[in-house]
């Protein structure tokens, strides 16, 4: 129980900094910070079910299903090509408009 209200305030803090930042880097950071709380209950919740690893000539226990692991490596590997994507935009919008104010930058966009 401990655990699913941490992993809660893992990912409460990630939309709290997507929500309340103007920061288009700390934007892209909250997003992180949001996959990382989503992969970890998604292992940690796949690891209750079981104790031991799903292996050839097991004793015969409860085996920890391997498909959240699997698919959370696939959520791991698109994190992170969305946080490098999102922090190429931020890079290309900070060259053209000087700054990374998203208020700034909707301000602008308008008027160019």
């Amino acid at each position: 129980m401990i655990r699913r209200v941490l992993v809660l305030a893992l990912f409460a803090t990630g939309l709290a900094g997507l929500v309340a930042k103007r920061n288009l880097i700390k934007k892209a950071y909250a997003l992180a910070i949001m996959n990382s709380a989503i992969v970890i209950l998604f292992v940690l919740e796949g690891a209750a079910i079981g104790s031991e690893a799903p292996l050839l000539g097991g004793t015969g226990g409860l085996f920890v299903d391997p498909i959240p692991q699997a698919l959370m490596l696939t959520a791991i590997v698109v994190g992170v090509c969305v946080s490098a994507l999102a922090l190429t935009l931020a890079y290309r919008l900070y060259r053209h408009f000087g700054t990374l104010d998203i208020d700034e930058i909707k301000g602008r966009i308008g008027h160019e």
